[in-house]
């Protein structure tokens, strides 16, 4: 049966299906290595008893740490209440989160948790069926999950945060202006999905970029109703951030709260040229900043795969990769500079077509798993901000 014009297929679903038990094993090893970096984390400060308080209270809040604090508190108690600091954070998951947590039994820590490793698993099985899709290599599919699952920075997907959302709504929006053969993109799902992504996190909005470049493509063979379809979709990214700042023009009489307060000194920065703040990185290793130096080597390999995503892909992945990449080098404040480009999911494609030969994959994924744990460790002693 075929589907009608600017809908999903109707056998993604059952292929989606299929993936989920896929991908199972790298989703639950990712899980395994977390919880056990979370378990050596409680034992250093059980034998160690650190003088710092913050090292014991960041073990203590675990998986929902860092910023994933802020989420389950906006879930909570809603943005005002927590002052301006919590307008950096979009909406969309807290908003599931306190659905969620609307059910008997159902904290809004657990609720959070849910989100995000529900849309991690969601996200990791339409990430192996996109790449299938794209390129008929079922192993490149597999390679790819399992390095998107255990890359260092990952371990994000496992905690409180918003990135396995964000990441499940673009990978959705790909599959919609991607489609297999000669079928005809599904804007008004992709516009659904980008609006999503805008109302999920700032970088959300990058997906302009990719849906405007398929619908250019296909502009000259598209009827009237496919070139709405595909106007509505590229500028609902954008609509998805709008509505958010319109919310708290509303709420504070401060349309730009949200961008503003990411762009604080203290926070992501204020724009800066990108190649500045590298050389300043770097110099930091002279000045014992290791935790700001160690930045660098990711993102002389974040620049190579972006390259590698341009050649070896059509050109709205790669592009999508440079625009979150250059995102996230835009601030003077690098710090989670990794998590951030995991959102960039053609990085981890690219990468992942360099390590065809089996030696190499192992190899490479010992080396991830590794980096997985070491950094879920810093994140969890207070040393390093994921």
């Amino acid at each position: 049966m075929t589907s009608r014009p600017g809908t999903p297929s109707p056998g993604l679903l059952r292929r989606g299906g299929k993936a989920i038990v896929e991908v199972l094993p790298a989703w639950i090893t990712a899980r395994v290595l977390v919880l056990g970096a979370l378990a050596l984390a409680h034992l250093i400060v059980s034998r160690t008893h650190p003088s710092t308080p913050g090292v014991a209270a960041r073990v203590h809040t675990g998986l929902l740490g860092w910023d994933a604090g802020w989420y389950e508190s906006i879930a909570r108690y809603g943005y005002v209440p927590l002052g301006h600091p919590s307008f950096r954070f979009f909406p969309l998951v807290p908003v599931v989160t306190r659905a969620l947590a609307l059910l008997p039994g159902v904290s809004d820590g657990a609720a959070l948790l849910g989100v995000a490793n529900g849309s991690a698993l969601l996200a990791t099985a339409l990430l192996a069926v996109l790449v299938r899709r794209e390129t008929g290599d079922a192993t490149l599919a597999r390679r790819t999950i399992w390095l998107l699952s255990l890359a260092p920075p990952a371990f994000v997907l496992v905690m409180g945060y918003a990135e396995a959302t964000l990441l499940l709504f673009v990978v959705a929006c790909f599959l919609c202006i991607r489609p297999r053969g000669g079928a005809a993109p599904a804007w008004w799902w992709a516009a659904v999905f980008g609006v999503a992504a805008g109302l999920t996190r700032p970088l959300g909005v990058v997906l302009v970029l990719p849906i405007a470049i398929e619908g250019w493509r296909r502009w000259g063979q598209s009827s009237t109703r496919q070139r709405l379809g595909s106007a509505v979709a590229v500028v609902a990214p954008l609509a998805g951030m709008a509505a958010f700042l319109v919310w708290s023009e509303l709420a504070v009489s401060n349309f730009l709260l949200p961008l503003r307060v990411q762009t604080s000194a203290g926070l992501h920065g204020g724009l800066s040229d990108p190649a500045t703040t590298l050389v300043h990185d770097a110099k930091g290793v002279l000045h014992h900043h290791f935790g700001t130096a160690l930045h660098v080597p990711w993102i002389l390999l974040v620049l190579v795969l972006v390259v590698l995503a341009l050649r070896r892909f059509p050109a709205s992945y790669g592009v999508f990769a440079a625009g979150v990449v250059l995102a996230a080098l835009s601030g003077t404040n690098l710090d989670s500079f990794e998590r951030y480009a995991l959102s960039a999911f053609p990085l981890v494609m690219a990468a992942s077509t360099l390590t065809g030969r089996r030696e190499v994959e192992r190899a490479v994924l010992a080396l991830s798993a590794a980096g997985m744990v070491v950094y879920a460790l810093l994140a969890f002693l207070n040393i390093s901000v994921p």
